[in-house]
């Protein structure tokens, strides 16, 4: 074997371990959990598991085409909990409000940020720092400085959409799957979608392809407040009212599981099922946590940050090899 062909080898495994590793650690993980926690492997901790997660999940997914376009949003915390009390809001109304009351206004919030990102040039990250502080001020203003809940009625068919279960799993996750699926052929399979990457990978080379770059910005952004908006609804309509203080550190949380599972935050590359896999092991590693019972609950966030950190330095380790 020639010395070119053993690093066209080591480069190729390094592509596919980047890739890869979150599900290999994510397989490692839940059989050591499933052997050392008799509580662990229960029908009813796993339907628990992948439903907490499914919340997560659905912001991840707009911030996933956020970051493969090279890009950052921090206002999906702020649209995640606005978008839950403007749902818990609307049920009042009915079912048709309540979903298209909060998607509407957090759709707007995405919208402007990727107006001014994608028109005036303005950093990814003060646009949308600006935008996290004014949806939690417009969150605040409404429920007057937070003192003010919005109950949703028991009797709510609104209710069913966080609460419903099919086949004893519920409603959000299968929600969730349906997403991600959609997610997945828009960034592999659409034109669209292979724009995403182009931004990412080389902004300037793609103005110069002709490439709908703004209008691909703005749309991304929007996704992603719709996203987070979404979200909101599902955990309104779980927790059977508009929580005031959720939401606070989930934009982080979410860049997090979209790094974990191999996007790049240089922009680029990634991909939707990564994405996924990078929710489920990080709440495999807080429900782990809660499994263990001595370890104080601030450790989950302990634990997740370490666990990016060492996450961000092999992706950096592997891009080197890879590119030598």
């Amino acid at each position: 074997m020639t010395a070119q062909t053993t690093t066209a080898s080591g480069a190729a495994f390094a592509g596919v371990l980047q890739r890869q590793g979150a599900a290999v650690v994510l397989v490692l993980g839940i059989a050591a959990a499933w052997f050392a926690f008799p509580h662990f492997g229960s029908a009813d901790n796993l339907r628990n598991l992948v439903l907490q997660g499914s919340f997560l999940a659905v912001i991840a997914l707009g911030m996933t085409f956020v970051i493969i376009s090279g890009g950052i949003d921090l206002s999906v915390g702020s649209n995640y909990a606005l978008g839950g009390v403007l749902a818990a809001y609307g049920a009042q109304y009915g079912l048709v409000v309540a979903i298209l009351l909060p998607l509407a206004v957090c759709s707007l919030i995405g919208f402007v940020n990727g107006l001014l990102i994608a028109r005036t040039g303005m950093a990814p990250f003060i646009v949308t720092l600006a935008s996290l502080l004014f949806a939690r001020g417009l969150l605040l203003a409404l429920t007057a400085e937070g003192a003010t809940t919005y109950k949703v009625d028991p009797g709510s068919a609104f209710l069913w959409l966080g609460q419903g279960t099919i086949f004893g799993i519920g409603v959000p996750v299968y929600l969730t799957l349906v997403l991600f699926a959609l997610g997945g052929l828009l960034l592999r399979r659409t034109r669209f979608g292979q724009s995403v990457f182009a931004i990412g990978g080389a902004e300037q080379s793609a103005v110069l392809m002709g490439l709908p770059v703004a209008r691909t910005k703005i749309s991304l952004y929007t996704l992603s407040g719709a996203l987070a908006g979404v979200a909101g609804i599902l955990t309104a309509a779980y927790l059977q009212s508009g929580v005031t203080v959720i939401g606070v550190g989930t934009e982080l949380d979410a860049i997090s599981v979209v790094v974990i599972g191999g996007t790049l935050l240089t922009g680029g590359a990634g991909t939707i099922i990564g994405t996924l896999v990078g929710v489920l092991l990080r709440t495999l590693i807080q429900n782990v946590i809660n499994q263990i019972g001595t370890l104080d609950s601030n450790y989950q966030t302990v634990v997740s940050g370490a666990f990016l950190l060492v996450v961000v330095v092999i992706q950096r380790l592997l891009a080197r090899s890879r590119t030598r």
